[in-house]
């Protein structure tokens, strides 16, 4: 099948599909060998769409020379796995243009994901703040849990305002999206895993037990900021893609 006619499954969830960001995979002619690790939603996927260096491919998930295997992390609230190929035949779906923007779209989806994230836990931490009484009064009302409130609140607003722009790059400007998308994942992530941290820490004795969903949200953060590699290494590619660093691309 070609990518225009495995779209429209795709969009409608009909089909699964799983990225395979795989810079140590390579191609002989049509077939692909290498593996990668951390594939989001790798389990379920029925179609694989791979990145390389060559280009971007399309393979069945189940196709002869393809191994998905399950791969337990931190998160056990989604699927992810490795992902080995020995041979499989690959349809090549995109250049090699195609396959950074791919993994740049990726960056951004992470990076929204995060923000959703971190909305939510600053949601959670609010109400129970204003529920919560100690003293005879909700705690809520002490101005050093105000001020801490204060400045997740203006990290998340920071941190939405860099993923919509992202976006927005994806889809009206994509020239700015190689500096755009790494930027948006460092940021997004990094306020995402600070908002669930302080979530844990703000709802007190229960925050820290496995009854209450903090530990989940922060462990999604957790693996959210590992993904594709750390803030240190998204920064490091917005500086090389934007010039700042000598021998930039």
């Amino acid at each position: 099948a070609t990518a225009v006619e495995v779209l429209p499954a795709v969009a409608t969830g009909a089909t699964a599909a799983a990225l395979v960001v795989g810079p140590g995979v390579v191609s002989d002619g049509d077939r692909l060998t290498g593996s990668a690790d951390h594939v989001v939603d790798g389990g379920p996927a029925d179609l694989l769409v791979v990145a390389n260096e060559s280009r971007l491919w399309l393979l069945d998930a189940t196709a002869t020379g393809v191994e998905v295997r399950p791969a337990a992390t931190l998160d056990r609230t989604r699927s992810y796995a490795t992902v080995r190929l020995e041979g499989a035949t690959a349809r090549p779906v995109g250049d090699p243009a195609a396959a950074a923007a791919a993994v740049d779209l990726l960056r951004v989806g992470l990076a929204v994901e995060a923000v959703g994230l971190a909305r939510r836990c600053l949601e959670l931490t609010v109400e129970h703040l204003k529920t919560r009484v100690q003293f005879g009064k909700p705690i809520g009302s002490f101005q050093a849990l105000q001020h801490r409130c204060a400045d997740l609140a203006v990290s998340l607003e920071a941190a939405t305002s860099t993923a919509y722009y992202a976006a927005w790059a994806a889809a009206d400007s994509p020239a700015e999206l190689p500096v755009v998308a790494p930027l948006a994942k460092s940021v997004c992530t990094d306020a995402a895993y600070a908002v669930a941290a302080e979530t844990i820490q703000l709802h007190g004795g229960v925050g820290f037990t496995w009854e209450h969903d903090a530990h989940l949200y922060f462990k999604r953060a957790t693996v959210l900021r590992s993904l594709l590699g750390d803030s240190h290494a998204q920064r490091q590619l917005v500086a090389t893609r934007s010039g700042v660093l000598a021998g930039s691309r």
